[in-house]
C-alpha cells in the first residue's frame, strides 16, 4: 500500500501529520501541492470520497486573500476552478491510501487508519 500525504509543507498542520507519520514509523510519500500540483483527477478522487464543502478550506487567508466577488456564490464548479488556480484552497493535509481518503489531522483518527 502506497501511502501519499498530499499538503503544503509550511502549513502546521501538515507538518504534525508528517511528524506523526515518522514517529509512527509509517513509510509515505509527500506530495507538495504547490511545487508538484494539483490536477482535476486528484481533486475528482477527493471530492468522490469526502464532498467539495469539506475539502475547501474557507477559514485559511489564501480564501480569505480572495477578491469578494470569487468568495461568493461558491458551488461544486466555482470551488473546482478556485482550488486548481490557489492550492492552499485545499485543506490540509489529504491522505491517500490508508482506507478511505482524509482530510485533515487528528492523532486519534490517524492511529485508527495504522493499527
Amino acid at each position: 500500500m502506497t501511502i501519499t500525504l498530499h499538503g503544503i509543507p509550511n502549513c502546521d498542520t501538515v507538518r504534525k501529520a508528517r511528524g506523526w507519520l515518522a514517529a509512527a514509523g509509517i513509510d509515505h510519500r509527500f506530495h507538495d501541492l504547490r511545487k508538484d500540483g494539483l490536477t482535476p483527477a486528484m481533486l475528482d478522487r477527493w471530492i468522490a470520497a469526502v464532498g467539495w464543502e469539506k475539502l475547501l478550506n474557507r477559514s485559511g487567508t489564501t480564501f480569505r486573500a480572495l477578491d469578494p466577488a470569487d468568495r461568493e456564490g461558491v458551488d461544486a464548479d466555482k470551488a473546482v476552478a478556485l482550488m486548481l488556480a490557489h492550492p492552499a484552497l485545499v485543506r490540509r493535509p489529504v491522505l491517500e491510501g490508508a482506507g478511505p481518503v482524509t482530510i485533515g489531522f487528528r492523532p486519534e483518527h490517524y492511529e485508527g487508519l495504522f493499527a
